[in-house]
């Protein structure tokens, strides 16, 4: 069995970029996917899914992307579980991102296109619906 996981969402803030003591990069955002449902009261909902890229791809998403921006994601869902300063417990589950696919189009003076990384592509051919009634 394979743990894989495509997602397609907004970005709700800009990538927060750091960098490890070794120097390696690392970016954490938070994707908003819609359900493909609306609620009993006819409102749009949406999953709030962390999403961290290492690396190279770190530094291109937090260049590259911009909060609100419709991005495709590929990579591997994460459980992790760590003890906070109060001694509770505090389980985390995250998507490690492997790459990655801009699909905003550019503003008319810059023209348009997608960015991506290497190893995923345009996998949707740049035009699809996409529901615009995020809760933020």
């Amino acid at each position: 069995m394979y743990n894989k996981v495509i997602l397609i969402g907004r970005t709700t803030s800009e990538a927060e970029l750091r960098y490890t003591k070794d120097n390696k990069a690392v970016a954490q955002v938070t994707l908003a996917v819609n359900r493909p449902y609306k609620s009993a009261n006819g409102e749009r909902e949406a999953d709030f899914i962390r999403l961290v890229i290492w690396g190279e791809n770190a530094e291109r998403f937090s260049n590259w992307i911009k909060k609100g921006y419709i991005v495709s994601v590929d990579g591997v869902l994460r459980t992790r579980s760590y003890d906070n300063p109060q001694g509770q417990r505090i389980y985390v589950t995250e998507v490690i991102v492997n790459s990655f696919v801009n699909l905003t189009k550019r503003d008319d003076n810059q023209g348009q296109g997608m960015e991506q990384t290497q190893g995923f592509g345009d996998a949707f051919g740049g035009g699809f619906p996409i529901d615009d009634d995020l809760p933020f």
